[in-house]
């Protein structure tokens, strides 16, 4: 079984621990930031994906203020109807549509005119062993459409080790893995990082060639 942000979601609710650094209880800052700042020109319409989305706060926030018909995507299905509750919540409806999913992120196949806009990775690359980065890469290049975008939060950047999930990563990690398909366009420091996560996170934009 992949041990992916699903399982790690299960776990740690489990143990009804207070802070989750997957579920912060609202949208990541640094990907509400890069999204609102305007310095990328995100599409208007179109598809987006959350693979690993949890308790889905990303998935309807870019249905709002994108207005994209977002996927969220977990092997959760506590995390799913968790989302689902949310999304019901919602005083005013996301612009675009919403569909929360249990699934396997590395099943997808798209046909071409189904391929996505704008996929957002938080807490997924560095949920699934080291050992599955290229085939994440794969998958990437094959969902996000000539154009599109891959938005990924880097964190933790903490000191390197074999333990995880969640694995540590480096902003060359993905580097490693996305060039050749993808371009960078954007890899800074948030500035709207939560206590204790300055300096162990950034947020990255890379664009499909």
């Amino acid at each position: 079984m992949i041990p992916i942000v699903g399982m790690m979601f299960v776990m740690v609710l489990g143990r009804k621990a207070k802070v989750m650094p997957w579920d912060i209880g609202q949208v990541q800052p640094p990907v509400r930031e890069v999204v609102e700042s305007g310095e990328v020109d995100f599409p208007r319409q179109g598809r987006a994906l959350v693979p690993g989305c949890g308790s889905g706060y990303e998935v309807i926030f870019l249905a709002s203020s994108l207005g994209l018909d977002t996927v969220g995507l977990d092997i959760s299905e506590t995390a799913i109807e968790v989302a689902k509750g949310k999304l019901a919540a919602q005083e005013t409806p996301p612009k675009g549509s919403v569909n929360f999913s249990t699934g396997d992120f590395f099943a997808l196949d798209p046909l071409e005119e189904e391929k996505l806009d704008v996929i957002y990775d938080c807490a997924f690359f560095v949920a699934i062993p080291p050992s599955r980065r290229p085939e994440w890469s794969r998958q990437m290049a094959n969902l996000v459409k000539p154009g599109g975008y891959l938005i990924t939060l880097i964190f933790p950047m903490d000191p390197l080790s074999d333990i995880g999930p969640p694995y540590s990563v480096r902003p060359s990690h993905y580097h490693e893995h996305l060039d050749g398909n993808f371009v960078k366009i954007i890899d800074r420091e948030s500035k709207m990082s939560l206590p204790g996560r300055a300096g162990r996170e950034r947020i990255a934009v890379w664009r499909r060639s």
